[in-house]
């Protein structure tokens, strides 16, 4: 016997798989790196396991319950370098790769897909210091970190 979805319970399902995590809907909190005036609001409640220190620079590293998906946010010292610069020293896949780039004179911003997963970058660069957070996160479920990105994205700042 074959049953038929309640068309109520198929929208109810579909919805689930677009709309941001729920923990990302709440519980945002601003984390700061006090030595470079790095200041960013990012979801508490998605992003809740510390993972550590960073790859580069000072900041921390978190990642979701599941270890599905990271957030970096991490801070160095600018020494000259400009955005086109610092990409041109530190990108480690081949430009083309990129299906999203910005570079300003002040900032830079990158995504790009590496097999299932999505990679998300963006620096601001100060007078002294270079801001940044770099997120990773299941390809299957762009449509529910796009606006968690966003928000995240635009909140980096100097103190």
């Amino acid at each position: 016997m074959r049953r038929r979805l309640c068309p109520a319970l198929l929208l109810l399902f579909v919805i689930s798989l677009i709309a941001p995590p729920a923990a990302a809907q709440e519980n945002w909190r601003t984390f700061s790196v006090p030595e470079f005036g790095t200041r960013v609001e990012f979801p508490a409640g998605l992003f809740s396991e510390s993972e550590g220190a960073p790859q580069r620079g000072s900041g921390q590293r978190f990642r979701t319950a599941d270890g599905q998906a990271q957030l970096s946010i991490y801070a160095l010292r600018r020494e000259g370098l400009t955005p086109a610069g610092y990409l041109r020293a530190n990108l480690q896949v081949p430009r083309q790769s990129l299906y999203y780039q910005r570079i300003a004179p002040n900032f830079f911003a990158i995504s790009a897909r590496h097999g299932d997963m999505i990679y998300y970058s963006r620096c601001n660069f100060g007078s002294e210091a270079i801001h940044c957070v770099y997120v990773i996160y299941p390809g299957d479920q762009k449509r529910a970190f796009d606006s968690v990105v966003t928000r995240i994205s635009r909140t980096l700042r100097p103190l």
